[in-house]
C-alpha cells in the first residue's frame, strides 16, 4: 500500500519522500523514490528527514508491528514526545495510540492526511464484488459478526472476526488478521465456511489504521476454508475498508471461490443486501 500511496501521490504533480522503518520496508522497493531509513525508536532522525526534505503532508502507512515500550531505543526526542503521549495512549488500543501520534506530528507542524485522500480508489464501495454472493445464513453470520467487530472497537481491540454457523471461531487483536485466520481454520466446524468480518472501529480515526484486506487476505481466508469476506464499504468520504491491489484481489476470491462484499452496517442489520 505504501507504495501505491506513493505512486498516486506522483501521478497528481505531488513530491514525495519515504521514510522507512528499519526491519518493516525494503529500501530496494523504494529505489525510484528519495528516502531515508532510520529505527523505530529513531524519532528525531525521522523529523530531522521529513523537514531536510521540506515535507508537510504526511501518510502513515504500511504494516507495523507494535513494539514493547521496553524493547525501543529512543532517541533524546523519541523520549521527548514520548511523554507527550501520555500514558493512557501507550497502554491503549491502536487507535488510541496512533489518534496520540497524529496530534504530536501535528504540533511538530506536519499535516497528517489519510492515504485514502491522496489514493481515492484504496477505499471500496458497498457491493458485492466477485461472482460468488453471500446466500441467507452467510448473512446471517455478517449480522453477527457487525455486533462482535463492534464491541472489539469500542474497547479498541481489533477490527475483525470470524463466524461460522453463529460462532465466533476467532476475533482480531495484537496479532493481525492474517494470524486470526490462521487460528479460526483450526476451529471450522462441518458444513459451509465461516465469514470474515472487518469493520472500521466505532471512534476510528480516519487518518491511520483503516481496515486493509489484499490478496493476502484472500489467500488466508481459502486457506482457513472460508466461504466469504464481509468488510465495511465507503461512507462519510474517507471511512471504509481498503482494498490493496483490488483487481488481484477479487480474482483471488473468484479462483478461490469465496465471496467479497463491501457492506452498509444499518442496511445490512435491517435486512437489507446489496
Amino acid at each position: 500500500m505504501p507504495l501505491r500511496v506513493a505512486d498516486a501521490a506522483r501521478r497528481a504533480g505531488r513530491p514525495v519522500f519515504a521514510v522507512l522503518l528499519q526491519g518493516f520496508a525494503d529500501p530496494a522497493e523504494w529505489r525510484d523514490y528519495r528516502h531515508g531509513v532510520v529505527r523505530l525508536g529513531e524519532v528525531g532522525q525521522a523529523l530531522s528527514l521529513l523537514r531536510r526534505a521540506g515535507a508537510r503532508d504526511l501518510v502513515l502507512a504500511g504494516r507495523v508491528q507494535r513494539p514493547s515500550i521496553l524493547s525501543l531505543r529512543l532517541d533524546a526526542e523519541g523520549a521527548r514526545l514520548l511523554a507527550r503521549i501520555g500514558r493512557k495512549a501507550l497502554f491503549g488500543g491502536d487507535d488510541a495510540l496512533l489518534s496520540a501520534v497524529v496530534s504530536v506530528l501535528r504540533e511538530q507542524g506536519f499535516n497528517p492526511i489519510g492515504a485514502q485522500e491522496v489514493f481515492q480508489a484504496l477505499l471500496i464501495e458497498e457491493g458485492v464484488a466477485t461472482r460468488a454472493r453471500p446466500d441467507a445464513e452467510a448473512w446471517e453470520d455478517i449480522r453477527r459478526g457487525i455486533g462482535v467487530c463492534r464491541q472489539l472497537g469500542q474497547a479498541d481491540t481489533g477490527q475483525g472476526c470470524v463466524v461460522q454457523q453463529g460462532l465466533v471461531l476467532a476475533v482480531e487483536a495484537i496479532e493481525g488478521t492474517d494470524a486470526m485466520l490462521a487460528r479460526s481454520g483450526a476451529l471450522r466446524r462441518e458444513g459451509d465456511g465461516g465469514v470474515l468480518v472487518k469493520l472500521v472501529k466505532p471512534a476510528q480515526s480516519k487518518l491511520v489504521d483503516l481496515p486493509v484486506i489484499g490478496p493476502d487476505t484472500i489467500r488466508a481466508a481459502a486457506a482457513a476454508g472460508l466461504r466469504g469476506i464481509a468488510v465495511e464499504a465507503r461512507r462519510d468520504g474517507h471511512y471504509g475498508t481498503i482494498v490493496i491491489d483490488r483487481d488481484a484481489t477479487i480474482s483471488a476470491a473468484d479462483a478461490a471461490g469465496l465471496f467479497l462484499v463491501a457492506i452498509n452496517i444499518d442496511k445490512t442489520l435491517q435486512g437489507h443486501t446489496p
